[in-house]
């Protein structure tokens, strides 16, 4: 098990912390936060339950005590708002992470891996990877894990399918101009065309179902947002996956957010794709078969979030 460091001690961060030590995934677990009376909340309150997990060091800590980890994970920053884009966050967050990645760079040990959760995250990935001069593999955003099982949630509920058994993917941008992998998606080996054919559960032609689910995927942060002001218990769970498929170096495909060198023809941005995730980082990406519309809507993801960034001088 690994030493992770959580910078942030929000929603997301602290949720992500208390999700890591229930399923097992750390032997220590720093928490850093500008509040340091919420990180050291945080920790009393997670080291009384610790009698029920497998044991792990649990503590509020400050930059120095990133020394050490392998994993350093990044959910700090301004948080977002009802009916604030992803995007509209990105100049306050940058000048958050201009501050945090200097620390990284100053404390992280060789090897490190760095995780970015903190939205919109695919352009924080990349400012981060720009900030630390850290290689690429090691650099990685959560990108489209959790927007992938939200799609795939939609598909098993509408089938009446175990979720586990819908294979799909989101990819591109999290957020505004992500891009649903239709021509991908199959339940038990079976292409989704064929499937509706089996389901059987709708009269009207599949391009409907999947217009709903796509937007109901792409939005759902929003909704939730809307509900109950934040989200972070399947923002976690999702942190979580990734940090398992390092920990235990399971070499697993995951839509995770990572810098493009030419797939699909795209290079210098950060969005998902399908990657074999390991205790590397990312060790490569895989270009999947897509339609030719598939491919056109990750060209725009990538040109959206390139013209984002280099507005603010990245």
């Amino acid at each position: 098990m690994w030493k992770i460091s959580v910078i942030g001690a929000g929603f997301v961060g602290s949720t992500t912390a208390y999700t890591l030590i229930t399923q097992g995934l750390a032997r220590e677990l720093v928490l850093i936060d500008a509040n340091r009376d919420k990180a050291e909340g945080d920790a009393m309150d997670m080291n009384h339950g610790l009698s029920f997990v497998r044991p792990v060091r649990v503590y509020a800590g400050s930059w120095a005590d990133m020394g050490g980890s392998e994993l350093i994970i990044v959910a700090a920053g301004a948080g977002q708002k009802p009916g604030e884009s992803r995007t509209d966050l990105l100049r306050r967050n940058a000048d958050v992470f201009r501050g945090i990645m200097a620390e990284v760079v100053r404390y992280a040990p060789p090897g490190a891996l760095l995780l970015i959760v903190t939205n919109p995250v695919d352009i924080l990935t990349y400012i981060s990877l720009r900030l630390t001069g850290f290689p690429r593999q090691r650099v990685i955003g959560s990108g489209t894990v959790l927007d992938t099982s939200r799609l795939k949630y939609l598909i098993g509920q509408h089938a009446g399918i175990d979720a586990r058994n819908v294979h799909t993917f989101i990819l591109g941008e999290h957020g505004e101009t992500e891009v649903a992998a239709w021509s991908a998606t199959h339940i038990a080996g079976v292409p989704i065309d064929d499937y509706c054919h089996i389901c059987g559960r709708c009269q009207s032609p599949n391009r409907i179902c999947r217009d709903e689910f796509y937007l109901r995927t792409k939005n759902a942060a929003a909704e939730i947002i809307g509900k109950k002001g934040a989200t972070y218990y399947a923002v976690a769970l999702s942190v979580c996956r990734i940090v398992r498929a390092m920990t235990g170096g399971e070499n697993t495909i995951l839509t995770v957010s990572g810098l493009l060198d030419g797939q699909y023809g795209i290079r210098g941005v950060c969005l998902s794709l399908p990657a074999v995730v390991g205790g590397g980082g990312i060790e490569y990406t895989i270009e999947i078969p897509l339609s030719d519309g598939e491919k056109a809507g990750l060209r725009h993801s990538a040109d959206t979030l390139r013209s984002l960034a280099a507005e603010i001088g990245f």
